[in-house]
């Protein structure tokens, strides 16, 4: 897929998903989050920059660790997760968080230098995630850290056939590649290949559980990077995309329930001085 056409597909896919993607994904995907923040080790007073950071969950949560005196911001493409972000932000009363609307491989000017530079579970839906990643480490002061997660391996993660089942219906992919960046050492040597040093991955196993059929799908064709996609397809489309993928995690199936499995990379590395 082009570049440009694939920033296109993802941020007018996030803004459909924005509306049920905290509803189906805060909660499962907190491990992945809290695992992030641990390994950031953010202090209060720190500056900290959040990638692709969506509705704003982990760019929120690193603005409760740096406190009053720091500063959180995070940046989207998707202008309705921005908003969202902010709103949610304005509800709690933050003032040291912030949101603006950018691109992760082209990123715009913020006026500032982070201490931390945060990435969760975005780095997969990007057309070059490894410039990305040196855009992120050069917004860094020296000895500023990198925390990124990305999903792993596609053999370990049970709902992968999503991808095939639409790009079946539609003319192009949704996510080319979107494995690849948790395949082997890709995600190592991304960060690497930033410039970072003292660079380390851990590999987080972890369970999806959805009480049964509806909110399984739901999830996966209403609050993720297929939304778009799906929200073209006609009844009978939606019909079939639904019976296709209930048919690939069936393995899963416990009772009405499904518990999928998934894999989850976390990276991080420091800004050399």
């Amino acid at each position: 897929m082009d570049a440009r056409l694939q920033r296109r597909v993802q941020r007018y896919g996030w803004d459909r998903a924005v509306g049920r993607y905290e509803q189906h994904w805060l909660h499962r995907l907190w491990p992945a989050t809290e695992r992030v923040l641990e390994r950031a080790a953010i202090a209060p007073g720190e500056s900290v920059l959040d990638v692709a950071c969506g509705t704003g969950v982990l760019t929120i949560a690193a603005a409760g660790r740096a406190g009053g005196s720091g500063m959180a911001v995070g940046t989207d493409i998707s202008e309705k997760m921005v908003e969202a972000a902010r709103a949610t932000a304005s509800a709690l009363g933050l003032a040291n968080c912030r949101f603006e609307r950018g691109d992760a491989e082209q990123p715009p000017d913020l006026g500032m230098e982070f201490q931390a530079g945060l990435c969760g579970l975005g780095l997969m839906y990007m057309p070059d995630p490894e410039r990305a990643l040196a855009a992120l480490a050069r917004q860094l002061a020296p000895t500023g850290r990198v925390v990124v997660s990305v999903w792993g391996r596609r053999d370990r993660c049970g709902w992968a056939e999503i991808f095939p089942i639409v790009d079946a219906h539609v003319e192009s992919d949704v996510c080319p590649l979107f494995f690849r960046m948790g395949t082997g050492e890709a995600l190592r040597h991304g960060l690497e290949a930033a410039g970072l040093k003292d660079v380390a991955t851990e590999r987080l196993p972890m369970t999806l559980r959805f009480d049964h059929a509806e909110e399984a799908c739901d999830a996966t064709f209403l609050g993720g990077p297929v939304a778009l996609a799906y929200a073209h397809f006609d009844a009978a489309s939606r019909a079939a995309v639904r019976a296709d993928y209930l048919r690939s995690v069936e393995p899963y199936r416990r009772g009405e329930a499904y518990e999928i499995p998934g894999e989850i990379v976390i990276g991080r590395g420091i800004v050399p001085t």
